[in-house]
């Protein structure tokens, strides 16, 4: 196949260019030149804002385009108004964060979607998206709505021609958000760590590389429709994630529980300060409990949590010392709730 994808350079991007040429397809990327930009030499990059300049993708032809980066509606539907007359098929990534109510188990592809007024639209439609790991504060409540609307776009502009995908958590090497990396750090360093919430409280993720390499079998077989793609198949907890890292990093990591009621009245903030964290109080705890039935009958396959664990934690090793975290809690807030929690 002759892929095009948009973005193509961070995390998701660069496991579906990996994963595309693997499999022997021929790649184009098309985006800023901002980030990675010594990626792929031998792979052909058309460079383009799809804010205001889509010019070289005219006249061009792909069997398939992948969507890493369209966050307004107006985004997907330029570059689909392009591309349709030529290019058979758009793989949209969207999110789970769609959905109108996420307060129980198991939904599906068919539940409502949020909406927004047309004012709100307009005023997204103003936001300069910023460095990538800010994307979803920059829309802030919006995002969900936004998705949603963009895979609108996409059906309205390619009817039938659509494979809108909904990934939950997505971990593994290059994850710019930091959310699953934290934990595999924390952990590798040792001593007391503060675990958020019930132990067997339920988590669901996917590994950047089996939802590059599902994505690519679904465009060669010639898939569309929407699909809820986290996991994994059998339930996770998150007293397992923090063991698995444990035990990968043979570190002498300890936890010390502490519960949601305790955290939300110290003062914790829920996802971004302590990963993977979501208070089971809150109306999101649909959000671990995403239906996969629609999704696992397609063939739909997970590695073991430990090689996504190893995988992060020889990446990570790799990083700069002295780089900015964009998720998980310091040292000096995990020492004062660990000692709150102590008195």
């Amino acid at each position: 196949m002759k892929l095009l994808i948009l973005g193509g350079t961070i995390f998701l991007g660069r496991h579906l260019v990996d994963a595309a040429l693997k499999r022997g397809h021929n790649v184009t990327l098309f985006n800023r030149g901002l980030h990675g930009t010594d990626l792929y030499p031998d792979v052909e990059k058309l460079r383009g804002n799809r804010q205001d300049d889509l010019t070289a993708l005219q006249g061009r032809q792909w069997d398939a385009v992948i969507d890493t980066n369209g966050y307004v509606p107006s985004q997907i539907r330029s570059v689909a108004q392009i591309l349709a007359p030529t290019t058979p098929l758009y793989a949209f990534i969207s999110s789970i964060s769609v959905y109108a109510d996420l307060s129980h188990a198991d939904v599906d592809e068919t539940a409502p979607v949020e909406t927004l007024t047309l004012q709100q639209i307009a005023d997204a439609e103003h936001i300069v998206p910023p460095m990538q790991g800010a994307i979803a504060r920059a829309y802030g409540a919006s995002y969900g709505a936004l998705k949603a609307l963009c895979e609108q776009a996409a059906e309205e502009t390619m009817p039938g021609r659509v494979l809108a995908i909904r990934p939950g958590i997505i971990v593994g090497p290059h994850d710019y958000s930091d959310r699953f990396t934290y934990w595999v750090h924390r952990i590798a360093q040792g001593g007391e760590v503060l675990a958020p919430g019930r132990p067997d409280r339920q988590v669901q993720l996917i590994d950047v590389r089996d939802l590059a390499e599902w994505t690519i079998r679904m465009l060669e077989a010639k898939q569309t429709g929407t699909y809820n793609a986290t996991g994994p198949e059998k339930q996770l907890t998150m007293q397992h994630i923090l063991e698995t890292c444990k035990s990968v990093s043979v570190s002498n990591a300890h936890f010390t529980w502490l519960n949601d009621t305790f955290l939300l009245e110290a003062g914790a903030i829920p996802w971004s300060q302590v990963p993977l964290w979501l208070p089971e109080t809150d109306d999101a705890v649909g959000f671990n409990t995403i239906s996969l039935e629609k999704v696992l009958a397609t063939g739909l396959t997970f590695r073991p949590l430990s090689q996504t664990v190893q995988d992060t934690l020889t990446w990570d090793r790799q990083r700069p010392e002295e780089m900015q975290w964009q998720a998980g809690l310091n040292a000096e807030d995990e020492t004062r709730y660990l000692h709150a929690w102590h008195q």
